[in-house]
């Protein structure tokens, strides 16, 4: 009897005893900005999955898409009190809680997915999580790499900074964004995203910019006809969770949950290289969109947007932060004050 007794506790699954103070099963709570079927679902979804996986049932996620728990900086807000365990969230709304990450959203910084990833996965990407954690109070546990954000209008095809003139284009509320439309001589108008569909159906903004695949998944393409084939910022989305509820579990479950965080990234980075150039297509192929090149392969749109770049130094760390990061990518330092 006395070995039945030892045997019975021993026999519960080591995934149960990873929880913190807690043997019993437990669901998180993951909030996306997006809808189903783009990259910061996938992203979401694949980390759910490896989660119940590895923890034997012990731990589910519950994924809640298109903004349910509110916008994508309210869910920083919340993470950061303790109130929400996860979020999935386009990396400038992080920006105006932790300014060193706008070095990723600097125009023209990161111009493909290569670049993308080599930023987030090496020693950039590892100070940027640590900056996030001591600034907002949320960490990042893997990302989304969703492609370039690409330029849409309703108006007429746009090929060069000119054609922009006298249209209301909508950003995000991002100062180094607004500030990339201004350089091109547009004065943007900076929406919250759960209004951003609204606002082109209803033409308060006659153009937007998102990547291929939040294009397809928003259904732009119903209230959008054109796409400029443009790459001034490339859209990471992180995984966040609350770093009191990270601090919370035991050092077992952080290794786990960090584990399935890299293999969720890792998961996306593939998704984007498969998927990108088929949602083009059928963009164009079923739903009418026009696809027009930039000009002079981007150089007039380069020059103009790239010249913000001094105006966000002291923002993100200083000059030298953004020459350690053009060097990572071995490009050349960017230009003094």
């Amino acid at each position: 009897m006395r070995i039945q007794k030892m045997i019975v506790p021993m026999a519960v699954s080591a995934a149960s005893l990873v929880l913190s103070g807690n043997a019993m099963a437990e669901s998180w709570r993951m909030a996306l900005g997006d809808a189903a079927g783009g990259t910061q679902y996938e992203l979401g979804t694949t980390f759910a999955a490896l989660i119940e996986e590895k923890t034997d049932g012990e731990v589910t996620v519950e994924l809640f898409p298109n903004g349910q728990l509110g916008s994508e900086q309210d869910t920083i807000n919340n993470a950061s009190m303790g109130l929400l365990d996860l979020s999935v969230l386009a990396i400038n709304n992080i920006t105006p809680f932790s300014p060193t990450v706008g070095v990723m959203t600097l125009p023209y910084v990161i111009q493909s997915p290569e670049d993308a990833r080599t930023l987030t996965q090496g020693e950039i990407g590892t100070e940027l999580t640590d900056n996030t954690i001591r600034d907002a109070g949320v960490r990042i546990l893997g990302w989304a790499y969703s492609g370039c954000r690409r330029l849409t209008n309703s108006a007429r095809p746009v090929a060069s900074p000119a054609d922009l003139d006298g249209l209301n284009i909508r950003v995000p509320r991002n100062e180094i964004m607004i500030s990339s439309y201004q350089a091109w001589g547009v004065n943007p108008l900076p929406l919250a995203w759960s209004e951003t569909f609204t606002a082109l159906q209803q033409g308060v903004v006659d153009g937007q910019d998102n990547p291929y695949i939040t294009i397809d998944a928003m259904k732009f393409y119903e209230v959008q006809d054109f796409v400029t084939d443009s790459c001034y910022v490339f859209s990471l989305e992180p995984l966040i969770m609350s770093e009191s509820r990270f601090q919370g579990l035991s050092p077992e479950m952080q290794a786990l949950v960090l584990e399935a965080g890299q293999e969720a990234t890792a998961h996306s980075y593939d998704y984007l290289l498969e998927t990108e150039s088929s949602i083009k297509q059928r963009l164009v192929e079923e739903h009418g969109m026009e696809i027009i090149q930039p000009a002079d392969g981007e150089r007039e749109w380069i020059e103009m947007a790239t010249a913000i770049w001094p105006d966000f130094y002291d923002s993100i760390g200083g000059k030298e932060k953004l020459d350690e990061v053009l060097a990572a990518l071995g490009r050349e330092p960017a230009p003094a004050e």
